[in-house]
């Protein structure tokens, strides 16, 4: 196996060692306002919207986490399999991998074998060569590109890059593919200036993966023979990005720290077209399995269809006019910064 396969390998124990379902986030300091008669019925169709042109069951999907390694094959047939299943849409972790190893292929490809008709979202960084990206678009037909910002996990790998002048690829790989791409922070947070200047550049799709989940400082720290644990505390939490996106009037999907179904309803208030989920589902599948996976996801659907009806609203464009509050540690963010 090689070194970046064996990277991948450790990415994925550490996910699970340092997965914490109950962890405290700005989705704990954000409150919606509940009408105790809301006039409303539980009604799951309500749920089907569309994503890149397919209809989709939900409004959430499965956000990116693995390829290019054995037990990253494994798991994305799994995921490949739920994603056709229960009809969400499905991200791949990054393969940038494929750049270098194209024997890694079919680690992402057996997603796409198992859902051939689904939404498929492939991953990349800003740095993977044209070329390499458009082969990979090519080989999974895949509906959308994600491109992920990593800044601070590149400086927390001990191996990471150390070159960030990624705004003139981006622009590149934006020039020569077709698909829509989507700009992804990975846990960090993507901020109101880093969204402008990509606007401004004609990118349309951000996913602002902010803090309070998955924390991959945390995780490269755990193999940085250096300490760097300080870098774990850094990131923008995921309601305040999910603010600071509003403003510049372009569609987004949230995601970082979601855990449940109100996190999911409480990430459609705040403007998200979509919210994605990794580790909650990764982990589930490591202690449950496929069909513990599916049926998960299966509860999700129903429990979000309920809880948009206890909120009394009858479709998911009417989300974002439920009322909001905030806590005040939450809110003091917010005044600072937007």
């Amino acid at each position: 196996m090689s070194i970046r396969s064996e990277r991948k390998e450790e990415h994925l124990k550490l996910a699970q060692m340092f997965f914490n379902k109950e962890n405290y986030n700005s989705f704990d300091q954000l409150n919606l306002l509940r009408p105790a008669l809301p006039e409303t019925k539980v009604d799951p169709k309500i749920l089907t919207t569309s994503m890149f042109q397919k209809s989709v069951a939900a409004p959430f999907f499965i956000n990116a986490m693995t390829g290019g390694s054995p037990q990253s094959k494994i798991i994305n047939q799994a995921l490949g399999k739920i994603a056709n299943q229960e009809k969400i849409a499905l991200a791949l972790g990054s393969a940038s991998i494929l750049a270098k190893e194209k024997e890694q292929i079919d680690s992402f490809a057996v997603a796409r074998a198992e859902d051939p008709d689904g939404v498929l979202i492939v991953n990349v960084n800003p740095a993977t060569p044209v070329a390499a990206v458009k082969a990979i678009i090519q080989e999974l037909n895949a509906d959308a590109l994600q491109i992920h910002l990593n800044t601070v996990q590149e400086v927390a790998m001990p191996e990471g890059d150390r070159d960030f002048h990624w705004l003139n690829q981006i622009k590149e790989i934006r020039d020569q593919v077709e698909v829509p791409i989507i700009i992804k922070e990975v846990g960090f947070g993507l901020d109101q200036a880093t969204i402008h200047t990509l606007k401004n550049e004609g990118i349309q799709y951000f996913d602002i993966a902010g803090s309070g989940g998955t924390n991959f400082a945390q995780i490269e720290n755990a193999r940085n023979p250096n300490d760097v644990s300080y870098l774990e505390d850094i990131g923008l939490p995921t309601v305040v990005s999910a603010l600071m996106v509003q403003k510049e009037d372009v569609n987004f999907i949230v995601s970082g720290g979601v855990r449940n179904p109100l996190d999911v309803l409480k990430g459609l208030t705040l403007g998200g077209q979509y919210v994605g989920i990794s580790n909650v589902f990764l982990q589930e599948f490591n202690e449950h399995g496929e069909a513990g996976l599916a049926d998960l996801i299966a509860n999700w659907k129903n429990e979000l269809a309920a809880l948009i009806a206890v909120y009394g609203k009858t479709s998911l464009a009417s989300l974002p006019e439920i009322k909001k509050y905030y806590d005040l540690p939450l809110k003091n963010q917010i005044d600072q910064l937007i």
